[in-house]
């Protein structure tokens, strides 16, 4: 009788589920997520329309009215298709599937988003990570050799980039997109929070993707991402692409929060200002050094061999942090916080300068 080690990949087995701590009873400050809920009037219009929703029928398989949705109110250009997803990681996913081959690399800047390494050795893709300059700038000339070197069919880059919360240099990133032999795929999950954008730029360039999502929005629940791109590469991922992937009430529900938009764009306001505050409180703070940030959280370091302790300092003090510590390297002793309420980020502070106290 066959054994999972008998059956299952290597390069499955030796990896790990994806870890999602519990935030029972915390403040919840993890996870990217708008702190806000919609003002009560729009919960009651939504719940109704959702109401009319026919649940024994199959969803649009092209979300035909959402995506008409997305391109008026996210500016999509004419030119460009646009694929929904359930989530980023599924338009990864689908990405990679399309391309997936021997001898095929995928590559990245890291520290970066974990899935594009894990979802690559899922499929048995190699991956390649170049090392990120000390601040987080894209090192160029490493970037330059590892594209003429590995030849990567795809090329990720988080622009504004997760977990560090910068956005690279706009020239450097014209400059990758000019010199890589594949698809580049600039990945704006954090768009709203950042001042630059290539959505504007996708007919400039025939193998540039644009992959984007509403879940730092306010729609984390909705699970909807979308990706962007030129006719010809869209084609075939579409040939990918399961059919009904993106769910009924999904479609529906985030079809109504565009045609509201301006609530979600007065809360993204409310964050890129709170963002800056919280900024301005973590340098204030002896031994805690934030980093720049044009994401809807702040990556900070605290004192060397520490990162854990603090975190778990916070943590017992009733707030849900993300330790990065643990990873080294870049990333030795730094944590990341979403920003959150003002009350929330107040009480986050309380809990660090706690922590660090006792650590």
């Amino acid at each position: 009788m066959a054994t999972p080690a008998d059956l299952v990949r290597p390069q499955i087995r030796e990896l790990s589920a994806y870890p999602v701590p519990s935030s029972q009873g915390l403040v919840k400050l993890d996870a990217m997520e708008n702190p806000y809920e919609w003002p009560a009037s729009l919960q009651s219009a939504w719940a109704e329309r959702l109401s009319r929703v026919a649940m024994n029928r199959y969803p649009d398989p092209q979300g035909t009215r959402l995506t008409l949705a997305l391109r008026r109110v996210m500016q999509v250009p004419d030119a460009a298709r646009l694929m929904l997803g359930n989530g980023s990681d599924e338009l990864i996913q689908i990405l990679l599937m399309a391309v997936a081959a021997p001898g095929r690399v995928i590559m990245a800047p890291e520290p970066g988003f974990v899935m594009y390494r894990m979802i690559s050795r899922w499929l048995g893709l190699e991956f390649v990570g170049v090392p990120l300059n000390e601040d987080f700038s894209l090192d160029m000339p490493a970037m330059e050799r590892a594209l003429d070197t590995h030849q990567p069919a795809v090329v990720f880059l988080a622009y504004p980039n997760n977990p560090t919360g910068n956005r690279w240099s706009r020239q450097d990133v014209e400059s990758l997109i000019a010199r890589a032999p594949g698809l580049v795929v600039v990945d704006e999950a954090y768009g709203p929070f950042a001042d630059d954008s290539f959505l504007a730029d996708l007919d400039r360039y025939e193998r540039l993707l644009v992959m984007r999502t509403v879940s730092k929005l306010g729609l984390a629940g909705l699970r909807l991402g979308y990706l962007c791109g030129p006719a010809p590469w869209m084609d075939e991922l579409e040939k990918v692409r399961l059919p009904y992937n993106v769910n009924v009430l999904t479609q529906v529900a985030a079809e109504f929060a565009l045609d509201h938009h301006e609530v979600l764009d007065e809360q993204a306001a409310a964050i890129r200002r709170d963002r800056e505050v919280l900024h301005q409180s973590l340098e204030s703070i002896s031994g805690v050094k934030p980093f720049p940030s044009e994401a809807n959280f702040v990556l900070f370091r605290v004192p060397r061999g520490k990162g854990r302790v603090v975190f778990e300092g916070i943590r017992d003090r009733g707030v849900l942090i993300k330790d990065l510590s643990g990873q080294g390297g870049l990333l030795a002793d730094c944590l990341r916080v979403t920003v959150g309420t003002p009350a929330e980020n107040q009480q986050f502070l309380e809990a660090l300068k706690g922590a660090l106290a006792t650590a």
